[in-house]
């Protein structure tokens, strides 16, 4: 599990999150391009403005998390909690 919750601006492109808990995460402005975060947690988590694109969110969980802004072109939401 991944416990660290500040990680606003940083660069996570392609990286493996798969099952991470992000759950109320600071990640507002993150570069996730192409990570993989099949069934994260990420529940309340700040999203906003997060470059989302092709990343792998398929089975995540994002009830009440903020993507205001965040950058999801192609990015995979396959049964996404949303």
């Amino acid at each position: 599990m991944l416990w660290i919750s500040k990680l606003e601006g940083t660069d996570m492109f392609h990286a493996n999150l798969r099952y991470a808990n992000l759950n109320s995460a600071h990640l507002n402005g993150a570069h996730l391009l192409n990570a993989d975060l099949t069934y994260a947690k990420l529940t309340g988590a700040n999203l906003a403005g997060a470059d989302l694109r092709n990343a792998n969110l398929s089975n995540a969980d994002l009830y009440k998390a903020d993507i205001t802004g965040a950058m999801m072109h192609n990015a995979n939401l396959f049964r996404a909690m949303l």
